[in-house]
């Protein structure tokens, strides 16, 4: 995967929602994991889909073979799933 364009278009992509990457983590399996911050307001999941369609339209899933995942600065993931397990569980 080329890492420029990637990065050119999660910037591209989060500029226009008015967010900044404040992480982009690209590993040897073509893991994609960004990580976006928009200052003083919360980031939207609009936000974070409108991310994640942006790289789903540059790269081609079939031929590059990645797993994305668009969070906001926050909580990590681990921490999401276990407060929806909690929540679930109630």
């Amino acid at each position: 995967m080329d890492e420029k364009k990637l990065n050119e278009v999660v910037e591209a992509a989060a500029r226009e929602r008015g967010c900044t990457v404040v992480g982009l983590k690209l590993d040897d399996d073509n893991n994609i994991e960004v990580t976006v911050d928009r200052g003083g307001s919360p980031v939207e999941l609009a936000d974070c889909e409108f991310i994640h369609r942006a790289v789903l339209g540059a790269f081609d899933r079939d031929v590059e073979d990645y797993a994305l995942t668009v969070t906001s600065l926050g909580i990590s993931a681990e921490e999401a799933d276990r407060l929806l397990t909690e929540i679930n569980d109630k």
